[in-house]
């Protein structure tokens, strides 16, 4: 009795664990945990692949680059300095007079030593120079580029509330998405898609928004587009407004993004909050510019554009735009996570219906059935009552396979159903080792008590050799491997593991019941 008094305990509180894991999956108001997450090729989702446009990002970089050198010229007094951006990545520079080009070069020498010069002349006192990022630089940004927007991505998407997503590189510049059971597919890609650069301008109040229209926009100024939707008609309204290009203030400092409801109107808007440093930057901003126009402006588009009354400090503000609930909710969440570094185009886009996905279960399903059917009989016809207790085991294996993938919130996905089935086969591998080496045993005289000690004794090194080297095989296709890859891997070790419990504890439990309570004289195998 002391050999087995420690596996029955064990036995029941697997059993306890595996049924607590599997009720909200069988019965979904039963029980409070989550149950089996189905990957997109299962329960239907979306595929996407996108495209960083990392060009913009390098671009992104050069202006600032050049605003920065545009400030510093006005702090050091160094006076007419002609700038231009040259095909978005080069900037070019005319300098007149030589106290100016000096103290130019002197600049160029102290704060940007990065920047390489692409060409260089001096004619009658004005330099002209045109500046570039060295190779090396520009690969460093794109590859940044693209890291960072897979983090923002992931950020959306976690807050989003989508169960298991699939996001990873593919790549130099393109990153995978797989959202398995979303169904508002076009919510998800505007969410995704949303550069969501968050810019605080002041308009150009000096100059005639009409005649920007019909001519161009005057230095330093563009125009920008506040679009609205009237509730009455159901229009689309576009309200040109002149803006100054410099940017004031950027999302940067964020530091919250959430949703309010104004008292007032009844109205969602995104009340958003600033570090320190964003939030004295706010309070300069507004308090230089009481009675002036302020615009809060999103991936160049204008959301708002109030009236500064007074000076603003405590680093809150607040985004108005006629939202709805959803699109008030997408946007904080678009703020939280932070801005994209550089627009990202969608080059390929998948929808995996439900439907689609019932199908492949189902079809999963009745291979996995058929080949548990035609084991289950081989080892009846083959083992006798022996068989049975295998194929017993068999059937609490992949109940161990469905609680553990519950209880780690792991994916199903149509490669781990193949992984279910295969352990299947390996589950029963085992117990075929142990019945031969009992049959051995037998043949040459033992006991039937003995043979089976005899048994288990000389099959456990080799089962756990075989199985603990498929489980490490498992865990490398699991850390190494695409998101069908990871399901195999997943149920396989899974598998694996149940396999070992079922093999060496679970049947050798029933035989010495059998053989020590029930005090069998023959093996049926």
């Amino acid at each position: 009795m002391k050999n087995i008094s420690w596996k029955p305990v064990l036995v029941l509180i697997v059993i306890v664990a595996a049924i607590i894991y599997l009720l909200p999956t069988i019965k979904p108001t039963f029980w409070p945990h989550k149950k089996i997450n189905l990957g997109l090729d299962l329960q239907g989702g979306m595929h996407l692949i996108l495209e960083v446009d990392t060009e913009k990002a390098v671009e992104s970089n050069i202006e600032r680059i050049s605003q920065e050198i545009r400030g510093l010229c006005k702090k050091e007094h160094i006076r007419r300095v002609e700038m231009d951006l040259i095909q978005g990545s080069k900037i070019s520079f005319k300098i007149q007079d030589k106290e100016n080009i000096e103290k130019f070069e002197e600049l160029l020498d102290k704060e940007f030593k990065g920047l390489s010069i692409d060409s260089k002349s001096i004619d009658n006192e004005t330099l002209s120079i045109i500046l570039n990022l060295p190779d090396r630089e520009t690969e460093k940004i794109k590859e940044m580029a693209t890291q960072q927007a897979l983090e923002t991505i992931r950020n959306r998407i976690d807050q989003f509330g989508v169960s298991e997503p699939d996001i990873r590189l593919q790549g130099e510049k393109r990153i995978l998405i797989q959202l398995p059971g979303i169904k508002d597919t076009q919510r998800a890609k505007d969410l995704i898609g949303k550069t969501a650069l968050l810019e605080f301008k002041l308009l150009d109040e000096t100059h005639d928004v009409n005649a920007a229209l019909k001519g161009s926009a005057p230095r330093g100024s563009e125009i920008l587009y506040q679009v609205t939707t009237d509730p009455e008609t159901n229009r689309v309204i576009r309200t040109p407004f002149l803006v100054k290009k410099r940017t004031l203030l950027t999302g940067a400092n964020l530091t919250d993004a959430r949703v309010q409801i104004d008292s007032q109107y009844n109205e969602p808007y995104v009340s958003i909050s600033f570090d320190k440093k964003g939030g004295r930057t706010f309070a300069k901003i507004t308090g230089e510019n009481v009675k002036k126009r302020l615009a809060i402006v999103l991936d160049n588009k204008i959301y708002s554009a109030p009236v500064i009354q007074e000076k603003i400090s405590g680093g809150q503000a607040r985004i108005t735009g006629s939202f709805t609930t959803e699109e008030a909710n997408d946007l904080a969440i678009a703020l939280r996570a932070g801005a994209l570094p550089a627009p990202v185009i969608i080059l390929e886009e998948r929808t995996v219906g439900p439907s689609l996905g019932f199908d492949s279960i189902r079809k999963g399903l009745i291979s996995m059935c058929i080949g548990g059917i035609l084991v289950v009989m081989f080892m009846v016809v083959y083992y006798k009552l022996s068989g049975l207790i295998a194929d017993f085991a068999l059937t609490f294996n992949i109940i161990l396979i469905a609680a553990g993938l519950a209880a780690f919130q792991a994916t199903l996905t149509l490669p781990g159903i193949a992984g279910i089935i295969l352990t299947i086969g390996m589950a029963v591998d085992a117990n075929v080792l142990i019945f031969e080496r009992i049959r051995e045993e037998m043949n040459i005289g033992k006991t039937p008590r003995a043979a089976v000690d005899a048994g288990y004794d000389r099959a456990t090194l080799t089962i756990l050799d075989a199985n603990v080297t498929t489980l490490i095989a498992a865990l490398v296709l699991f850390q190494f491997g695409t998101g069908p890859i990871k399901g195999f891997a997943v149920t396989l070790s899974l598998g694996v593991i149940a396999s070992l419990f079922t093999a060496l504890i679970l049947t050798r439990m029933i035989f010495d019941y059998l053989l020590i309570n029930r005090k069998i004289k023959r093996i049926s195998i």
